[in-house]
């Protein structure tokens, strides 16, 4: 299985960064291959220009995607799998991961028909999103996961992150929260971040 990671985080001292890691070596370990897109380390561009928005708010496949675009495109589907790991900002993912899927899921790859598929040199088209065997979403929060449930947010996350952005662009689907790791709670925090990296890697060689 060949596994693409999308991952969100601004800072490489973070706990999401070591569970990367550890999902990581629980693919490797397994013998699955992956590639990764940091989107803060390649700086990927997360507004969508006017053009953008217009071919997408029409339906108009003509113009041509920027070329950060259809590389992201490409690594999805020359993937079995898609997973996305970051942390849980306001009960949403970070800005930078919203973004992305406002750039990427574009007319013709995640909806739509994009009609001429193979296009010219100078204007390449989209080529249409796979079916994905799985997708899946490791969100890591502060909050605990019996509070997020008991708050509602839990099912709002899942929702957006499955109902909506992978809805059935992937066979199967699955969320997981590894929560509990707000730093003003110490002794949770550590009890959590064992249990959590351990759950990455198993998640890693499962998938």
């Amino acid at each position: 299985m060949h596994v693409h990671i999308v991952y969100c985080h601004p800072s490489e001292q973070s706990l999401t960064a070591e569970i990367r890691d550890a999902f990581i070596r629980g693919l490797e370990n397994s013998g699955k291959t992956h590639t990764i897109s940091e989107l803060y380390k390649q700086n990927f561009k997360t507004d969508m220009t006017e053009e953008e928005y217009l071919r997408d708010a029409f339906y108009n496949a003509e113009p041509p995607l920027a070329p950060d675009v259809l590389a992201e495109q490409a690594l999805i589907n020359a993937a079995d799998a898609l997973v996305f790991i970051y942390p849980v900002f306001w009960t949403e993912a970070p800005a930078k991961l919203v973004g992305w899927f406002s750039r990427v899921w574009s007319f013709g790859f995640a909806y739509g028909v994009a009609g001429d598929l193979e296009g010219t040199p100078e204007n390449p088209r989209v080529k249409p999103m796979k079916t994905l065997d799985k997708a899946l979403v490791i969100a890591c929060a502060g909050n605990t996961k019996e509070a997020l449930e008991e708050q509602g947010r839990l099912q709002a996350m899942e929702n957006v992150m499955l109902g909506d952005r992978i809805y059935d662009r992937a066979l199967h689907k699955e969320f997981v929260l590894l929560g509990g790791t707000e730093r003003n709670n110490a002794t949770l925090r550590v009890q959590m971040e064992e249990q959590h990296l351990k759950t990455a890697y198993q998640l890693g060689c499962e998938l």
